[in-house]
């Protein structure tokens, strides 16, 4: 099996070679033909979260060296353990990977991204994931269909698409008239945009400081853009929407986007922080009771909810985002076009 593996924290990732693994019990070995790669790869290959202030989460431990990354994978069924069920040989599947210890309360019921138990499997976080040949998956409920969707866009619905899409599950159904705003319009922020018409009905408008995703974003039908960077773009948002959207999708989760995202949204509205770019957030406790504003997280989705996502999109109610595919061997020039900002829509690895 050959992966492309942290080696050293904020080192260049190095080809591993190991035996490709024999699936044994529930386990199913999957061939990859496709893997995304997230921000969130960023995060983990550094070994850190910012959380501002000179402030850093380690999140090295826990995690044996060397690590194969990847979260977002598409593959073939080529092995099946003694106890397998409801699965062949030669399917084709994505796979869910946030998987839970299915011990805690929160596992049983049905949450296991939020599993509170560091015991979990979740592909490319704990467990060996998808930049690589070959992946095991520890039973055949985590793997999904994805009938007349390309494989390289159906790979990356497992985070990318399922964070979205369980994101945009968390605003209500916005009154006539009313506004969403999504912050952020990398590859989870187009599949937020795409989600947001397909559950509510409308594009949502889209914020970023990059002007060629802003373009992508009115390509992809959003009804109206904004650079924060721009001295009039809140003016001018307030001035579109009548004071302030309902709700505000935040897929950067920085001091200056949360900064932007509360001071785009009304009185009774919603700020749900999706991104995990890092810094820390201030404002005065007061107004929030007074605006009787809502400030939640949402953390990617569950098993139900990628369920939910995947029949959508195959019933055709969500358009597709750019997605380019790269060589397994470009890896590490993919993360570094992450950090530095330089990826539209998403990048897909093909061992």
């Amino acid at each position: 099996m050959i992966s492309q593996s942290i080696i050293e924290y904020a080192q260049p990732l190095q080809q591993t070679n190991t035996d490709t693994p024999i699936p044994a019990g529930t386990q199913i070995l999957v061939k990859i033909s496709h893997c995304g790669v997230c921000h969130s790869d960023v995060h983990l290959h550094d070994g850190f979260f910012d959380f501002g202030g000179g402030k850093k989460l380690d999140i090295r431990e826990g995690r044996d060296l060397p690590f194969t990354l990847g979260h977002e994978i598409c593959g073939e069924v080529v092995g099946v353990g003694n106890q397998a069920t409801g699965i062949k040989i030669g399917e084709k599947v994505v796979a869910y990977p946030w998987i839970g210890c299915g011990q805690c309360s929160t596992c049983e019921q049905g949450d296991e991204n939020l599993c509170n138990n560091n015991s979990g499997m979740v592909l490319g976080v704990n467990a060996q994931g998808g930049f690589a040949d070959y992946v095991m998956v520890p039973h055949s409920k985590y793997l999904l269909n994805y009938d007349g969707i390309p494989a390289s866009l159906a790979a990356t619905y497992m985070c990318s698409g399922l964070t979205a899409y369980s994101a945009l599950k968390k605003v209500k159904q916005p009154a006539k008239g009313d506004k969403i705003l999504v912050v952020g319009l990398g590859g989870v922020g187009m599949m937020g945009m795409q989600f947001a018409k397909a559950l509510f009905g409308q594009y949502p408008l889209g914020a970023d400081v990059d002007d060629e995703k802003l373009q992508a974003a009115k390509r992809g039908g959003s009804s109206g853009v904004y650079n924060p960077e721009n001295g009039d773009a809140l003016r001018k948002l307030k001035a579109d929407t009548g004071g302030g959207v309902v709700a505000v999708v935040d897929f950067v989760g920085s001091e200056s986007s949360f900064k932007f995202a509360n001071a785009a949204t009304r009185k009774g509205g919603t700020i749900i922080i999706v991104g995990m770019f890092g810094g820390a957030l201030s404002m005065p406790l007061p107004l929030i009771p007074m605006r009787s504003i809502t400030i939640r997280g949402s953390f990617v989705g569950n098993l139900r909810e990628a369920k939910e996502m995947m029949d959508l999109v195959q019933g055709g109610k969500v358009s597709s985002i750019p997605v380019e595919e790269r060589d397994l061997q470009a890896a590490n020039k993919t993360l570094d076009d992450l950090r530095n900002g330089k990826i539209v829509g998403r990048v897909v690895l093909k061992p």
